[in-house]
């Protein structure tokens, strides 16, 4: 991978991560059509550069993280962020396969645009507005939903929003928690990530590191932009047009694998 590739791999991460349109599945694919080859340090820095990602939410709604004298609110996070935690540790292999099948994302791309084309008709009653009105097994049913982004091209976003939905959020209240819900997930991927490779025996190569650090500061700094949009958006719009995007996306992905030019 090149120092090119990377930055607009990061490019991709960050105004991917928040909208319900799967960041990993367009990591994956923006890869197979560069032509980068799958190894070891690909597949870790596109889990990691979603910390950066991630981490512009900390920035963001820095007054909602640091205000210790609600702690139920981080413990509302924790709660939601164990069923990853679980079956991220007993199907951590089985994922990293997934990781490498542009035909899986192609699926979940149409099935998730499906959804979201009527999720709003179907969620249409928003009885939660403020994030002290989210009780611990709402922020639980949320985090099982969250499982479902273990599958490339689901979306981590689309699927807690989902949940959140299903739990009677509204729009704008069920992405933030998605927002918060990402940090803690994505900071245990990338600590696991990491201690895999150093497990399996791999080390950095001279180079990977820089990068791994400048892809990890795109990401950060194209997210900052790309949440303020998204919340704009939500206040205004509907999902229809994610899911009409999803569902093209997927076809089109299809098309290209079907004629070989991605595998």
């Amino acid at each position: 991978m090149t120092w090119l590739q990377s930055i607009i791999i990061a490019i991709v991460e960050g105004i991917t991560e928040f909208l319900p349109i799967s960041s990993t599945g367009h990591m994956i694919l923006s890869s197979a059509i560069m032509g980068i080859a799958h190894d070891e340090f690909v597949k870790l820095y596109e889990v990691c550069i979603q910390l950066g990602a991630i981490l512009s939410v900390v920035v963001l709604y820095w007054r909602r993280f640091f205000d210790f004298s609600k702690l139920r609110f981080y413990v509302k996070l924790i709660v939601a962020f164990i069923p990853s935690a679980i079956f991220g540790v007993l199907f951590s292999s089985k994922i990293d396969a997934l990781l490498e099948s542009p035909t899986t994302v192609a699926i979940a791309f149409i099935a998730g645009g499906i959804v979201l084309l009527f999720i709003d008709r179907v969620f249409s009653q928003h009885q939660v507005e403020d994030m002290e009105a989210v009780k611990y097994p709402r922020a639980f049913f949320i985090g099982c939903f969250q499982v479902l982004a273990m599958i490339p091209g689901v979306s981590r976003s689309a699927a807690t929003i989902i949940g959140g939905m299903q739990q009677k959020l509204s729009r704008k209240l069920a992405a933030e928690f998605s927002f918060f819900l990402a940090v803690p997930t994505m900071i245990a991927a990338t600590v696991k990530k990491l201690w895999d490779f150093k497990e399996a025996g791999f080390s950095f190569q001279p180079g990977q590191l820089p990068m791994l650090f400048i892809g990890n500061l795109v990401a950060f700094l194209v997210a900052l932009l790309a949440i303020r949009s998204f919340i704009r958006f939500l206040q205004r719009h509907d999902f229809r047009v994610f899911g009409v995007y999803r569902i093209l996306a997927g076809a089109v992905i299809l098309v290209l694998i079907w004629k070989g030019i991605i595998h």
